[in-house]
């Protein structure tokens, strides 16, 4: 699935403008960014579209050299469930 990436947002919608699925991860200081919320919608769950958007948020983090807080619980159990990507946690 192809996402809009933006500085503390990385999301897909429909044609219609409609929000299918995002991650929002707020930059705090010292280049730390703090994933609060993970949503897809209904109507795309369980395609693994939570775990593309985490990926793509991982993506991001190493790009810019950044750390990760993971603060939503989808994230929190995403990154348990992933320990190669440790060393970008906080």
């Amino acid at each position: 699935m192809n996402f809009t990436i933006e500085s503390n947002r990385i999301y897909k919608q429909d044609g219609q403008g409609k929000l299918l699925a995002e991650v929002l991860f707020p930059e705090n200081a010292g280049g730390m960014v703090t994933v609060t919320h993970t949503f897809v919608d209904e109507s795309l769950r369980g395609q693994g579209i939570a775990d593309e958007l985490m990926k793509a948020l991982v993506s991001e983090v190493i790009l810019n050299n950044k750390k990760i807080s993971p603060v939503c619980s989808y994230a929190v159990k995403w990154f348990s469930k992933h320990p190669e990507h440790s060393d970008l946690l906080v």
